[in-house]
């Protein structure tokens, strides 16, 4: 009679150590692709402490040796045609611009999310469709009528801009978010007599904390970094941004490399400090919502 091969005489694959080599690989990869990343920004931040004439000489990886390095570059940034002046008009067009979002968008992101009203549906369709409208299709005519209110060139006027055209993304974030709250707990606000202002500030609000940091990164990000904008609706030089400061430069220090170096690490570096200071939160809120049971 022929014997039964059996399941026990298959040869076992070592899990563990599968396991094990395919984490390390992952690692290595992440480690791979982190370094190539981050190699145009060390580079950039080696170049921008780096005198004129070492630039021209040698390439930023033979900085080192000999080390020559100085702080005169960001001097020279910050005294030349106004750009301390814009650095500043940077905090003062951004922080607004992702402070109101934020507060706009959780209110109307609650509503959709929680409160039951005829052409709910409806409007989270056409928040989502807005989604993919491109800015510069609406630029004419928001310029306009910023115009006819004597609007454009004023905080007050990009505030608005950049208000509106990020409630879209905000408003559809929140939601997911606020949607993947445990509905139980806010019954039960209900039941204990709580309204829907004293839910939204003091128990949707505390949780979403995540959510919240993930879409204050991206507003300003996004506002920060934004030079379009800022281009067109800040026509005075006395108010315009750092994005439009470093654009102007680049007609007269195109071929400074010390400078214009200089320059781009201080406009990313207030970005930089914003992501690591949040970033503990970044990914539990784009993953909270995402996937409902």
């Amino acid at each position: 009679m022929t014997a039964i091969t059996t399941s026990k005489s298959i040869p076992q694959v070592n899990k563990p150590r599968l396991r094990l080599s395919s984490r390390w690989l992952i690692h290595v990869t992440l480690f791979i692709l982190a370094i190539i990343w981050l190699t145009p920004s060390v580079g950039l931040l080696i170049t921008s402490f780096r005198p004129r004439e070492a630039i021209a000489s040698s390439g930023w990886w033979t900085a080192f040796s000999p080390a020559r390095f100085t702080f005169e570059n960001y001097a020279l940034v910050l005294n030349a045609q106004g750009m301390g002046d814009s650095f500043l008009n940077s905090f003062k067009i951004t922080l607004p611009s992702t402070f109101l979002p934020l507060f706009l968008a959780s209110i109307a992101a609650y509503a959709l999310a929680w409160v039951r009203f005829r052409g709910r549906n409806v409007l989270q369709l056409l928040i989502l469709a807005l989604l993919v409208v491109p800015i510069q299709t609406t630029l004419v005519p928001v310029l306009q009528f910023f115009n006819q209110f004597r609007l454009t060139g004023t905080y007050i006027g990009i505030w608005i801009a950049h208000t509106a055209y990020g409630m879209p993304f905000s408003i559809f974030l929140l939601t997911n978010f606020f949607s993947s709250l445990p509905r139980e707990l806010l019954e039960s606000a209900k039941i204990d007599g709580a309204n829907e202002w004293v839910i939204f500030a003091r128990i949707v609000i505390p949780l979403s904390v995540p959510a919240l940091a993930s879409l204050a990164i991206f507003q300003f990000m996004w506002v920060w970094n934004d030079l379009l904008i800022a281009l067109i609706f800040m026509s005075d030089p006395a108010t315009q941004p750092v994005t439009v400061r470093i654009q102007a430069l680049l007609g007269t220090y195109a071929t400074e490399w010390h400078i214009m170096s200089a320059a781009a690490f201080i406009s990313m570096s207030v970005p930089l400090l914003v992501f690591f200071a949040l970033q503990r939160y970044f990914v539990t809120g784009l993953t909270a919502g995402a996937v409902k049971s």
